[in-house]
């Protein structure tokens, strides 16, 4: 990612904070609208999910710049989200339903190039964390 790309996730996230709680509840009403089957891997309280998916995110847009930390922190995430069920495949439409949620609640501050950096830091987070998941042993 490029430094102009961390900051337009960074500035962006600023503002979804203020939201998080309707944003997160956004963000699984859509995840289980594009994945039905997805939602049998969510079998605690959705509020707290969507806390636990906001500090998550705030985690990882704050480590954007730091790779060294970053990379390792989303590979025990992958290791985690392996024990939940999570496939591959998953990472995908939570993809397009992070996107669709970032779309819906910054509106016209979602630019096309907020969305690029977006999908950038997004592609770079899912791709270490299936990488990682791909690496564990096959009894994890």
């Amino acid at each position: 990612m490029t430094p102009v790309q961390i900051q337009l996730v960074q500035s962006s996230f600023a503002k979804v904070l203020p939201i998080a709680e309707p944003a997160a509840a956004t963000f699984y009403a859509r995840l289980f609208e594009l994945a039905p089957p997805v939602r049998a891997l969510f079998k605690g309280d959705m509020v707290e999910q969507g806390r636990k998916l906001m500090a998550m995110l705030r985690t990882v847009v704050n480590l954007l710049d730091k790779p060294d930390v970053l990379v390792p922190a989303a590979q025990r995430l992958a290791e985690r989200h392996v024990g939940y069920g999570a496939q591959p495949a998953h990472y995908a439409v939570v993809g397009e339903a992070l996107i669709d949620t970032l779309a819906k609640g910054l509106g016209d501050a979602f630019t096309p190039e907020t969305r690029a950096a977006w999908l950038a830091a997004y592609g770079t987070l899912s791709s270490v964390m299936i990488a990682a998941a791909a690496a564990l042993p096959a009894s994890a």
